[in-house]
């Protein structure tokens, strides 16, 4: 019998930026559970070893997986709820004792939130990125009925890939294209965030209207967003999305609601920390 506390993580690679463990003890404190969460680096020739090691831990929960795992991680796990199919990428994985490791995606549901929220009904999108956080962005709009969406990418195959996937009929632009205007623009990639390159666009064609949703969060205002505010769009951050997957991440974990009463408090512990 183990004497140590159950646990949860998030891996990646990089790591070092994640404000997931923040996130879940913050939750974990407030609920006075007595478990905890982690990040643990975590390289792509170092899944399989990662993987094989944690089937044999008893207190471990699952983890959460961030760049550039989420398509991955696939190959480990079991996919009762067919994320495989419906996003093509995975972003929660957790632990049956004794039995499988179970995928699924909390990225669409978390970023998903603060547009229900708000109520936005825009007709056109335009995503930026082609990876495993794309995907389950391309995924949620869809769900929401946006007939219009434009995937702009450094590899247009491997955007219109995700397109075919997805059974969506949108176009495909190289990075150094002109933006369509769109009613919501989303940065579904790392550029912009700290260490790695910038996102600089031109959003000229943006109309008054539009909203810009970055899901960057180190720094919290990239440049991206201080253009669009620089314009009087409407913007979205990262810390949106990441706090309403990791909400559906915890439920998983250790099976309780978060507290996102606390939201506010939430925030202001995540930006102190930066």
């Amino acid at each position: 019998m183990s004497d140590a506390l159950p646990y949860a993580e998030v891996i990646g690679d990089p790591i070092g930026h994640s404000k997931s463990p923040l996130i879940h003890n913050f939750w974990l404190q407030a609920l006075n559970i007595e478990a905890e969460y982690r990040k643990t680096h975590v390289t792509p020739d170092g899944l399989a070893a990662y993987f094989l090691q944690r089937r044999a831990d008893p207190d471990w929960l699952g983890c959460n997986v961030t760049i550039p795992h989420k398509i991955a991680v696939m190959d480990f796990t079991d996919d009762p709820g067919g994320v495989r199919t419906r996003i093509g990428a995975m972003n929660t994985i957790a632990s049956e004792t004794g039995g499988p490791l179970i995928g699924t995606n909390t990225d669409a549901g978390g970023f998903l939130q603060p547009l229900l929220r708000d109520k936005w009904k825009g007709r056109s999108a335009t995503i930026i990125g082609a990876g495993g956080a794309a995907r389950a962005i391309l995924f949620a709009l869809t769900s929401l009925g946006v007939p219009n969406i434009t995937i702009m990418a450094r590899d247009v195959a491997r955007g219109q890939a995700m397109l075919d996937h997805a059974g969506v009929k949108g176009q495909v632009i190289g990075m150094d294209a002109a933006l369509p205007a769109c009613d919501l623009l989303v940065n579904g990639t790392s550029l912009g965030m700290v260490g790695q390159p910038v996102l600089d666009l031109d959003l000229t064609p943006l109309p008054a209207s539009a909203t810009v949703y970055d899901i960057v969060y180190t720094p919290l205002e990239t440049g991206l967003l201080k253009a669009a505010r620089d314009r009087g769009l409407k913007t979205l951050d990262g810390l949106e999305m990441l706090i309403g997957q990791a909400a559906l991440a915890f439920d998983i974990f250790f099976d309780a609601q978060a507290p996102r009463e606390l939201d506010a408090d939430l925030r202001a512990l995540l930006l102190s920390a930066d």
